[in-house]
Protein backbone atom coordinates (compact mmCIF):
# COMPACT_ATOMS: atom_id res chain seq x y z
CA UNK A 1 0.00 0.00 0.00
CA UNK A 2 2.59 2.24 0.80
CA UNK A 3 4.50 1.45 -2.78
CA UNK A 4 1.23 2.52 -4.41
CA UNK A 5 1.01 5.73 -2.18
CA UNK A 6 4.37 6.93 -3.36
CA UNK A 7 4.76 5.67 -6.69
CA UNK A 8 2.90 8.60 -8.42
CA UNK A 9 4.55 11.10 -6.48
CA UNK A 10 8.12 9.66 -7.57
CA UNK A 11 6.52 9.43 -11.22
CA UNK A 12 5.52 12.77 -11.48
CA UNK A 13 8.47 14.60 -10.03
CA UNK A 14 10.08 12.52 -12.37
CA UNK A 15 8.29 13.57 -15.17
CA UNK A 16 9.08 17.06 -13.76
CA UNK A 17 12.93 16.84 -14.44
CA UNK A 18 12.72 17.03 -18.12
CA UNK A 19 12.57 20.94 -18.60
CA UNK A 20 14.13 21.51 -15.04
CA UNK A 21 17.64 21.82 -16.51
CA UNK A 22 16.75 24.46 -19.47
CA UNK A 23 19.19 27.55 -19.28
CA UNK A 24 18.67 31.09 -18.90
CA UNK A 25 20.95 31.14 -22.81
CA UNK A 26 17.65 28.50 -24.01
CA UNK A 27 15.22 30.49 -22.39
CA UNK A 28 16.73 33.72 -24.37
CA UNK A 29 16.71 31.84 -27.57
CA UNK A 30 13.12 31.29 -27.40
CA UNK A 31 12.40 34.35 -26.38
CA UNK A 32 14.16 36.21 -29.28
CA UNK A 33 12.70 33.89 -31.78
CA UNK A 34 9.39 34.73 -30.83
CA UNK A 35 10.07 38.70 -31.19
CA UNK A 36 11.37 37.74 -34.50
CA UNK A 37 8.95 35.89 -35.94
CA UNK A 38 5.84 38.29 -34.52
CA UNK A 39 7.73 41.48 -35.61
CA UNK A 40 8.35 39.59 -39.60
CA UNK A 41 4.73 38.81 -39.55
CA UNK A 42 3.64 41.96 -38.97
CA UNK A 43 5.39 44.06 -41.62
CA UNK A 44 2.44 44.24 -44.05
CA UNK A 45 4.82 45.76 -47.12
CA UNK A 46 8.16 44.24 -46.24
CA UNK A 47 7.17 41.28 -44.62
CA UNK A 48 7.06 37.22 -45.01
CA UNK A 49 3.54 36.86 -47.36
CA UNK A 50 1.02 35.03 -45.30
CA UNK A 51 -0.28 32.72 -47.97
CA UNK A 52 3.43 30.99 -48.03
CA UNK A 53 3.49 31.38 -44.26
CA UNK A 54 0.42 29.34 -43.99
CA UNK A 55 1.66 27.00 -46.73
CA UNK A 56 4.55 25.82 -44.69
CA UNK A 57 5.40 22.81 -42.89
CA UNK A 58 8.04 23.70 -40.53
CA UNK A 59 9.48 26.81 -39.35
CA UNK A 60 13.14 27.37 -38.32
CA UNK A 61 14.10 30.75 -36.69
CA UNK A 62 17.81 31.68 -36.03
CA UNK A 63 17.95 34.65 -34.10
CA UNK A 64 20.95 37.33 -34.60
CA UNK A 65 23.38 35.19 -36.47
CA UNK A 66 26.72 36.28 -35.56
CA UNK A 67 29.75 36.64 -37.10
CA UNK A 68 31.94 33.67 -35.59
CA UNK A 69 35.13 34.33 -33.30
CA UNK A 70 36.71 30.89 -34.15
CA UNK A 71 37.21 31.37 -38.44
CA UNK A 72 37.87 34.48 -40.10
CA UNK A 73 34.18 35.61 -42.03
CA UNK A 74 32.53 32.60 -40.75
CA UNK A 75 28.89 33.04 -39.29
CA UNK A 76 27.39 30.72 -36.66
CA UNK A 77 23.66 30.38 -34.92
CA UNK A 78 21.54 28.93 -32.39
CA UNK A 79 18.22 28.78 -33.12
CA UNK A 80 14.82 26.96 -32.90
CA UNK A 81 12.27 24.91 -35.21
CA UNK A 82 8.75 23.73 -35.14
CA UNK A 83 6.58 21.92 -37.57
CA UNK A 84 2.96 22.40 -38.26
CA UNK A 85 0.65 19.21 -37.27
CA UNK A 86 -3.11 19.95 -38.31
CA UNK A 87 -4.54 22.09 -35.32
CA UNK A 88 -1.29 22.96 -33.38
CA UNK A 89 2.90 23.40 -33.65
CA UNK A 90 5.29 21.04 -32.53
CA UNK A 91 7.60 21.66 -29.38
CA UNK A 92 10.07 23.70 -30.82
CA UNK A 93 13.49 21.75 -31.64
CA UNK A 94 16.85 23.37 -30.77
CA UNK A 95 19.37 23.93 -33.77
CA UNK A 96 21.75 25.65 -34.68
CA UNK A 97 23.19 27.13 -38.47
CA UNK A 98 27.21 27.44 -39.34
CA UNK A 99 28.78 28.60 -42.97
CA UNK A 100 32.12 29.49 -43.71
CA UNK A 101 30.63 33.46 -45.16
CA UNK A 102 27.47 34.89 -46.45
CA UNK A 103 28.67 38.76 -45.71
CA UNK A 104 26.27 39.41 -43.13
CA UNK A 105 24.35 41.88 -45.59
CA UNK A 106 25.55 45.42 -45.50
CA UNK A 107 28.32 44.85 -42.95
CA UNK A 108 26.10 43.81 -40.37
CA UNK A 109 27.79 41.90 -37.63
CA UNK A 110 24.55 40.06 -36.73
CA UNK A 111 21.18 38.81 -38.78
CA UNK A 112 17.93 37.42 -38.27
CA UNK A 113 17.06 34.11 -39.97
CA UNK A 114 13.59 32.69 -41.12
CA UNK A 115 13.48 29.26 -42.77
CA UNK A 116 10.49 28.24 -44.31
CA UNK A 117 10.35 24.29 -44.62
CA UNK A 118 7.82 23.59 -47.36
CA UNK A 119 6.94 20.33 -47.80
CA UNK A 120 7.30 17.09 -45.92
CA UNK A 121 10.35 15.91 -47.87
CA UNK A 122 12.60 19.25 -46.74
CA UNK A 123 11.08 18.91 -42.77
CA UNK A 124 12.42 14.97 -42.84
CA UNK A 125 15.87 16.12 -44.32
CA UNK A 126 15.88 18.74 -41.45
CA UNK A 127 16.05 16.10 -38.74
CA UNK A 128 19.55 15.01 -39.71
CA UNK A 129 22.66 15.62 -38.49
CA UNK A 130 24.98 18.27 -40.47
CA UNK A 131 22.45 19.30 -43.45
CA UNK A 132 24.37 20.93 -46.11
CA UNK A 133 21.22 23.84 -47.27
CA UNK A 134 21.41 23.75 -51.25
CA UNK A 135 23.16 20.09 -51.78
CA UNK A 136 21.32 18.01 -49.46
CA UNK A 137 17.92 20.09 -49.13
CA UNK A 138 16.95 23.15 -51.90
CA UNK A 139 17.14 26.29 -50.70
CA UNK A 140 16.31 29.97 -52.31
CA UNK A 141 15.58 33.45 -51.40
CA UNK A 142 12.40 33.85 -50.05
CA UNK A 143 9.92 36.54 -52.13
CA UNK A 144 8.85 40.21 -49.81
CA UNK A 145 5.61 41.51 -49.39
CA UNK A 146 2.10 41.44 -48.92
CA UNK A 147 1.99 40.17 -52.80
CA UNK A 148 5.13 38.43 -52.91
CA UNK A 149 4.37 34.71 -54.40
CA UNK A 150 7.09 32.25 -54.99
CA UNK A 151 7.21 33.45 -58.65
CA UNK A 152 10.71 32.02 -60.04
CA UNK A 153 11.27 28.40 -60.97
CA UNK A 154 13.48 28.14 -57.91
CA UNK A 155 11.36 29.28 -55.37
CA UNK A 156 8.83 26.93 -56.54
CA UNK A 157 10.87 24.00 -56.77
CA UNK A 158 12.44 25.00 -53.42
CA UNK A 159 12.32 22.72 -50.08
CA UNK A 160 13.33 26.00 -47.88
CA UNK A 161 12.77 29.72 -48.28
CA UNK A 162 15.01 31.93 -46.33
CA UNK A 163 14.48 35.24 -45.12
CA UNK A 164 16.87 37.90 -43.27
CA UNK A 165 16.79 40.87 -41.36
CA UNK A 166 19.64 43.16 -40.97
CA UNK A 167 20.17 46.45 -39.94
CA UNK A 168 16.37 47.42 -40.45
CA UNK A 169 16.47 45.64 -43.87
CA UNK A 170 14.68 42.49 -44.46
CA UNK A 171 14.89 40.34 -47.44
CA UNK A 172 15.51 36.92 -49.09
CA UNK A 173 18.57 35.39 -48.84
CA UNK A 174 20.45 32.62 -50.29
CA UNK A 175 21.78 30.22 -47.64
CA UNK A 176 23.37 27.68 -49.67
CA UNK A 177 26.63 26.06 -48.13
CA UNK A 178 25.06 26.51 -44.42
CA UNK A 179 25.33 23.39 -42.25
CA UNK A 180 21.95 23.11 -40.41
CA UNK A 181 21.24 20.66 -37.39
CA UNK A 182 19.94 19.75 -34.09
CA UNK A 183 21.37 21.33 -30.91
CA UNK A 184 21.68 17.96 -29.42
CA UNK A 185 22.82 19.33 -25.84
CA UNK A 186 19.95 21.78 -25.31
CA UNK A 187 17.30 19.37 -26.55
CA UNK A 188 18.66 17.23 -24.15
CA UNK A 189 18.71 19.94 -21.65
CA UNK A 190 15.47 20.85 -22.39
CA UNK A 191 13.61 17.25 -23.03
CA UNK A 192 15.81 15.19 -21.43
CA UNK A 193 18.02 12.45 -23.00
CA UNK A 194 14.88 9.99 -23.86
CA UNK A 195 13.69 12.09 -27.22
CA UNK A 196 15.09 12.33 -30.20
CA UNK A 197 14.92 15.23 -32.58
CA UNK A 198 12.19 13.55 -34.75
CA UNK A 199 10.26 12.74 -31.54
CA UNK A 200 10.12 16.51 -30.63
CA UNK A 201 8.78 17.82 -34.13
CA UNK A 202 6.74 14.97 -35.21
CA UNK A 203 4.27 15.21 -32.70
CA UNK A 204 5.23 11.91 -30.49
CA UNK A 205 3.81 12.94 -27.09
CA UNK A 206 6.36 15.79 -26.41
CA UNK A 207 4.94 18.43 -24.14
CA UNK A 208 5.99 21.84 -25.12
CA UNK A 209 8.40 23.39 -22.23
CA UNK A 210 6.86 26.44 -20.07
CA UNK A 211 9.33 28.86 -21.13
CA UNK A 212 8.30 28.36 -25.71
CA UNK A 213 4.55 29.46 -24.94
CA UNK A 214 5.28 32.74 -26.06
CA UNK A 215 7.20 31.38 -29.30
CA UNK A 216 4.27 29.15 -29.85
CA UNK A 217 1.81 31.95 -29.25
CA UNK A 218 4.09 34.00 -32.38
CA UNK A 219 3.61 30.97 -34.74
CA UNK A 220 -0.37 30.38 -33.69
CA UNK A 221 -1.02 34.05 -34.10
CA UNK A 222 -2.15 35.33 -37.65
CA UNK A 223 -0.04 38.47 -38.61
CA UNK A 224 -2.20 41.90 -38.00
CA UNK A 225 -1.38 41.97 -42.14
CA UNK A 226 -4.26 39.20 -43.04
CA UNK A 227 -7.15 39.14 -44.63
CA UNK A 228 -8.91 36.42 -41.82
CA UNK A 229 -7.16 33.30 -43.96
CA UNK A 230 -6.73 31.25 -40.81
CA UNK A 231 -3.69 29.04 -40.99
CA UNK A 232 -3.66 25.45 -42.99
CA UNK A 233 -5.09 22.77 -40.33
CA UNK A 234 -6.81 25.14 -38.70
Amino acid sequence: MRVRTWTPLIWALCAGTAFAAISTAEMNRLRDSANVVRELRDMPEKGIPEDLWNRADCVVVIPSMKKAAFGIGGEYGRGVMSCRHANAWSAPLFMTLAKGTWGLQIGAEQVDLVLLVMNERGAEKMLQDNISLGADVSVAAGPVGRSGTASTDAQFSAEILSYSRAAGVFAGIDLSGGVLKPDKDSNTDVYGPGHVARDIVMGQGVAVPAAANDFMRSLSSEARATTGKRPRGN
